[in-house]
């Protein structure tokens, strides 16, 4: 048993880590003219990935059955083609690119990768595992030893039997950090002008008020092409004498030639002053300039970069995702962020040059941009690297935000141009550069600082109320709901907060907003309720907390969240995606893995051990208890959202306080399959295909059971489509296919010659998206007489759909005979319904 499960826990690590590339060809049309190529063919995941050119308007991948097709979009600079890219669930052995239109049809052939080196780079990673294995000994024994659930979701992760999170662990001083001592405020600012008039003016004019008394300004107009330009400069420059030397190209240099002219002016002005680069198109905010110079107290600092709305790597509310501000949103932004504490132990690679001190060492150092850039781009780069080399350390000023209208000098061709040349350049003098960098935004070590101004951002960007949800991290139908909440809110522009349980960290937060997501991991409770109440308006939405590590707090956490114990609550939401509310056992199953009725307080399935929940430390918690806690959080709801008849009629009966505030909503499905035709499997043999990732409430003993049956009779063969706890193991010829999306069904049915789906969940399912999306097949559905899958089914049959619900049996079993009736069209007697209000079975 103990070889077995370490073996089906081998295969999904295998999954998770096997990664193999090859390379592409040309794309040929029928006539043997080139009209494209792939450039990669790789398997990651168990998935084919493809990608490369095309002329043709449409392409397809075929593999065995079936053929998936795209459309090419993103155009190639200097060609007439297009890049494309497909995944498909992995088959081994050789697949075919088609082409279609524009006189490009052709069928090209690639060689894959075949079976026998898939089997043999598996097995290669079998000693990583067990290595994996005895590296993680600790953690299995906090799991194990001690119910450390943060140890258990540790263990899936890197065994790759859940999905690994991006986030990483936040540093909670950004927020609680000491306040650093008032610096120097003075310096010299250099500021090169090329057109772009409309910025300039009010650029300037918050630098003359907003800066303090303690700088000097260098201007240099480089013979702009608008002829307002230089005019207004000498009459502004004129009006500020004690503060501003104007200098004035007589021709175009270029951004660094300008600079550079700036530079040697500062230099020779103040030495030992540090000196600020700052782009005509920034608009300093009020008392901007000593926040940015403090850092340089430590004489290390070379250079230090404000956050943004476009400044790369100090990008909020995403990182690396420009966008623009309406109106005044700068400037609340940078109130936001003085509550912010500096990170000096954070060094970024570099430092991003549209607002950016430079240290007075260092720029005696290298008094001068490189020249070799061009006209611009990349020569801060250049030059923080060449600081670097000195010892010089690159920070953000995690308490300014400076907006920056961005791309105000130079067209977008240009810009596209430049980018390409001088980045190569840069790859060239410092080959770890482009590494450094994407290490740095993987782990983001500014997390904390960007995700509570990302928060400011949220909160003043919304028109109403910020939702934040308490979700858990198991993926599933709640998952599936809760993507779709946030799609439809960055769809319109607004922002969704995450506070995800169930990890190796007990909290995640995430913001998704339209510029991406910046998220970070803590155990600090303190510090999640701090960046939360950076929302002043917001809606708290229980989603789903299985999972956390102590999920008694819950009820009177979210009621905090929503500042139910201050004077300003804000609203309560309630979503019942399971019964975890209604009992720890979240499926409402007994110890013994089957439903006895509804687990009331006093009641024979109430008394079932299942329902009592262990804290942390081991005290025992009653169903009463349990439910008392909960209770104070369905009463305080405004809504509590139900997804099925038969939820609704479980949660009134428990929490009768809530029944007013009770709403019945069925999921729609975004984006349900198509209708589907039977697969013909080549010996005619009927195939059953169970549809989801099954556990044991999804009725992963009921398959091993059945699959057993089937090995023995041969009446008909199994296949899951999904995965199977590695606790259950399937008797062959029964398969596990491992991970798909909705899209690879069509194929995967031709695949496998899929006759029938099976629902075998053995708990009242609250809605099952798998149930509704099998079911849009218009393959048989076949389920137990349960819950809101069996209402589902049986209300499909009713309507003449092909399928059946059974009797649910004790232990729960489906017998082959009772499948096979079904798929000849010869349904067995409608069973008696069994009611899911009972509280006794007896």
């Amino acid at each position: 048993m103990l070889v077995g499960r370490v073996l089906r826990i081998f295969r999904r690590y295998a999954d998770g880590c096997l990664s193999l590339a090859r390379p592409g060809g040309p794309l040929l049309s029928a006539g043997g003219q080139t009209h494209g190529r792939l450039d990669r063919i790789a398997l990651v995941r168990n998935r084919l990935h493809v990608e490369g050119w095309s002329a043709a308007p449409r392409i397809g991948l075929r593999q065995g059955r079936h053929t998936v097709w795209t459309r090419p979009e993103l155009a190639r600079p200097g060609s007439d083609w297009r890049g494309f890219a497909l995944d498909v669930p992995f088959e081994p052995g050789p697949f075919t690119i088609l082409a279609e239109g524009k006189g490009h049809d052709g069928e090209t052939d690639f060689a894959g990768f075949g079976a026998r080196r898939v089997a043999w780079r598996r097995g290669l990673l079998f000693l990583p595992y067990l290595l994996a294995i005895a590296g993680l000994a600790p953690v299995i024994w906090r799991w194990k030893r001690h119910g450390d659930l943060g140890a258990r979701e540790v263990v899936k992760e890197r065994l790759y039997l859940t999905d690994t999170t991006p986030a990483v662990d936040m540093d909670s001083s950004a927020l609680f950090g000491p306040v650093p001592p008032a610096g120097s405020a003075a310096a010299v600012l250099v500021m090169p002008v090329y057109n772009a008039f409309a910025t300039l003016t009010e650029a300037l004019e918050r630098i003359a008020t907003l800066s303090g008394p303690d700088w000097q300004l260098i201007v240099i107009e480089d013979a702009s092409t608008d002829p307002q330009v230089r005019p207004w400069l000498r009459d502004w420059a004129a009006s500020h004498p004690d503060h501003v030397t104007l200098l004035e190209n007589d021709a175009n240099l270029g951004f660094i030639a300008t600079v550079n002219r700036g530079l040697t002016v500062a230099q020779g002005l103040a030495p030992d002053l540090p000196v600020v680069l700052v782009n005509s198109d920034v608009l300093v905010p009020e008392g901007w300039l000593p926040r940015l110079l403090a850092p340089l107290a430590d004489p290390d600092v070379a250079s230090v970069t404000p956050w943004s709305n476009d400044a790369e790597i100090f990008t909020v509310p995403a990182i690396c995702a420009r966008h623009d501000l309406p109106a005044g949103l700068g400037d609340a932004l940078d109130r936001a962020a003085r509550s912010l504490r500096p990170q000096p132990a954070v060094h970024a690679p570099t430092g991003v040059g549209f607002c950016m001190v430079l240290g007075p060492r260092f720029l005696r150092a290298h008094p001068q941009l490189d020249t070799a850039f061009g006209r611009g781009y990349g020569e801060e780069t250049d030059w923080c690297q060449k600081a670097r080399a000195l010892g010089g350390v690159h920070l953000c000023a995690t308490d300014l935000f400076v907006e920056h209208r961005g791309g105000q000098s130079f067209g977008s061709a240009d810009k596209v141009r430049l980018l390409e040349r001088n980045g190569a350049e840069i790859r060239r003098r410092y080959p770890r550069y482009d590494a450094e960098v994407q290490d740095f935004i993987r782990a983001d070590p500014l997390a904390a600082a960007r995700l509570a101004l990302g928060l400011s951002w949220a909160a003043l960007s919304a028109g109403d109320a910020v939702p934040v949800y308490l979700a858990h991290a198991m993926g599933g139908g709640a998952e599936h709901w809760l993507r779709g909440q946030i799609a439809q809110r960055l769809a319109s522009g607004g922002a969704a907060v995450v506070l995800r349980v169930g990890q190796g960290r007990r909290w995640r937060i995430e913001l998704h907003a339209p510029q991406g997501i910046t998220q970070g991991l803590t155990e600090d409770l303190a510090l999640v309720e701090a960046l939360i109440a950076r929302l002043p308006r917001r809606r708290v939405i229980y989603s789903c907390g299985v999972g956390d590590r102590d999920a008694l707090e819950l009820p009177g956490l979210l009621l905090r969240l929503a500042g139910h114990d201050g004077p300003d609550p804000q609203p309560v939401e309630v979503m019942i995606h399971d019964f975890f509310p209604v009992s720890p056992s979240y499926t409402l199953l007994g110890a013994d893995g089957v439903w006895h009725g509804l687990p009331l307080p006093g009641t024979a399935a109430g008394d079932n051990p299942a329902h009592v929940y262990e804290r942390p430390g081991g005290a025992r918690v009653a169903l009463a208890d349990w439910q008392a806690a909960w209770g104070a959080l369905m009463a305080a709801a405004a809504r509590v959202t139900v997804f099925s008849d038969n939820s609704r009629q479980l949660v009134a009966q428990t929490y009768p306080q809530a029944e007013q505030s009770l709403i019945v909503r069925p999921h729609p499905l975004p984006a349900p399959p198509p209708r589907i035709a039977p697969g013909q499997p080549a010996d005619g043999v009927p195939v059953l295909a169970a549809l989801g990732n099954i556990g044991a409430q999804k009725g992963a003993a009921v398959l091993q059971a059945l699959s057993r049956d089937l090995a023995r009779s041969g009446q008909a063969r199994l296949v899951v489509i999904g995965h199977i706890d590695p606790d259950y193991a399937l008797a062959a010829p029964a398969r596990v296919h491992g991970s798909y999306e909705l899209r690879d069904l069509p194929g995967l049915v031709a695949r496998y010659g899929v006759s029938a789906w099976l629902i075998p969940s053995v708990w009242p399912e609250t809605f099952s998206f798998t149930t509704h999306e099998a079911l849009a097949t218009g393959l048989p559905v076949i389920a137990f007489d349960l819950g809101a899958q069996g209402d589902a089914v049986a209300r499909a049959v009713a309507a003449g759909a092909p399928g059946a619900v059974l009797p649910m049996t004790d232990p729960p079993r489906l017998d082959p005979a009772d499948l096979l009736a079904v798929l000849e069209a010869r349904r067995p007697p409608a069973p008696t319904r069994n009611t899911v209000l009972e509280t006794d079975p007896g």
